[in-house]
């Protein structure tokens, strides 16, 4: 008998479930994924234990629905990504070690080895608050522009992508670039303007590849396909 395929609901808490495996997130961060009219997003459990029923639907203000009680003090974050970012069809909001501590050093790290790549275009916010409110999402969306992923000065990370397979790879491998220029140090060499032209021909694929991984390395048991699952919209109610 065939297995159903996963609701957008199960595959966002999915993805928050793949994060906290990957160590990218701790006691805080959550992850969304757009909707008709909104946008779906992971509650204040942890991410680890995350399902459907741990997943919140918001309008596009990043209003809750009545009784929400649970929903992260983020949520304008998310808000104002979707509101300035069309292509951006999902986010990932993490706490990995060495982003963090880019971040805490006001830098973007040097992109110093090719699998760095895949993170794509990064930035850096100066906010150290918390975005809980219109006016610190649009700092946040701003800061970010067309960027993949964003540092958050004392305050995290952030990645942006087309789907949820997307943002969790640039989240991965966000955390990678930031870790391999630090364990270089002085003796790192950022890729030239030539050298990274040449390189990034190969990151559509490396991203692809990359994802299947991460399932394999981090998903589900019982989805351990190499396959993202779940990017289907809500059946109808």
């Amino acid at each position: 008998m065939p297995v159903a395929a996963p609701t957008r609901t199960e595959a966002v808490a999915a993805s928050a479930r793949l994060l906290a495996r990957a160590g990218l997130v701790e006691a805080f961060g959550h992850v969304s994924a757009r909707v008709a009219d909104g946008f779906l997003l992971t509650a204040t459990t942890p991410l680890g234990a995350a399902t459907a029923a741990d997943v919140h639907v918001l309008d596009e203000s990043g209003e809750p629905a009545a009784g929400a009680s649970d929903v992260p003090l983020e949520a304008p974050l998310h808000a104002a990504i979707y509101a300035t970012r069309p292509d951006v069809g999902a986010i990932c909001r993490t706490h990995s070690p060495a982003a963090v501590a880019a971040g805490a050093r006001g830098e973007v790290p040097p992109l110093v080895h090719g699998l760095g790549a895949i993170a794509g275009e990064v930035r850096l916010c100066p906010r150290t608050d918390l975005v809980v409110d219109a006016a610190a999402g649009e700092e946040v969306a701003v800061a970010l522009g067309d960027a993949a992923c964003l540092l958050l000065r004392a305050n995290g990370c952030l990645a942006v992508g087309a789907d949820l397979a997307q943002a969790a790879v640039r989240a991965y491998f966000l955390e990678e670039r930031c870790r391999v220029a630090e364990e270089a140090g002085g003796k790192g060499r950022e890729m030239s303007g030539e050298e990274l032209r040449d390189r990034l021909r190969w990151t559509a694929a490396e991203e692809e590849r990359a994802s299947r991984w991460l399932v394999w390395r981090f998903g589900d048991d019982a989805r351990r396909t190499g396959k993202w699952q779940g990017n289907q919209e809500e059946p109808a109610t």
